[in-house]
């Protein structure tokens, strides 16, 4: 029996791809993801530091599951290689102390390809330095740890939103967190696909 979708979108999930990143659980496949079927339109979106010489059989495992291919960029240091390589979508994070984050994200524009800031009040991006064309992500990891509506204040209609789970294990493929913190903030979630 299929599972029915329960959200339109979740383009931010790690699998087993991210091998690096202690949060990922083995069960964490692109498999099982296309199993628990938790939304419409479903984006792998793993840490693009760990993919390496795996970019290609990634890629290729991604698309067999007629998902969109992004890949999860850690700040300046690497967008110059993501940009090169062919994603669907960016999620990128901007460390809210380092100057060059915020002049990189041009780079990944110019691509034409989405950028999504990724979880801005973890990395504590400033939004004032962030360019509307950019998505921001309100994320069901994070958020409820932070002051989201001081955070968000002021930049609700500057921006268009997506909402995301940040999945790394099967149990946090849910947004049911950020959508409350949207549906408190007035905010629309923005369809990328």
């Amino acid at each position: 029996m299929a599972l029915k979708p329960l959200y339109r979108q979740d383009l931010h999930i790690h699998t087993i791809y991210s091998t690096g990143d202690s949060a990922v659980v083995p069960e964490q496949t692109i498999k099982l993801v296309s199993k628990i079927n938790h939304a419409e339109i479903i984006g792998i979106s793993d840490h693009f530091e760990y993919l390496g010489d795996v970019y290609e059989k990634y890629r290729d495992e991604v698309y067999s599951y007629r998902f969109k291919l992004g890949t999860e960029v850690d700040g300046s240091r690497s967008v110059e290689a993501a940009a090169k390589l062919d994603f669907d979508y960016y999620i990128y994070h901007c460390w809210d102390s380092n100057p060059e984050d915020y002049r990189s994200v041009h780079k990944l524009l110019n691509t034409g390809k989405p950028v999504i800031i990724a979880h801005p009040y973890a990395t504590g991006t400033k939004l004032e330095k962030i360019p509307e064309e950019c998505y921001v992500e309100i994320n069901n990891r994070y958020v409820y740890r932070y002051d989201w509506k001081a955070f968000f204040s002021g930049f609700t209609k500057k921006f268009r939103f997506v909402l995301s789970s940040d999945a790394h294990q099967p149990n946090w493929l849910n947004q049911n967190v950020s959508r409350m913190v949207a549906e408190e903030l007035g905010i629309q979630e923005t369809l990328l696909f």
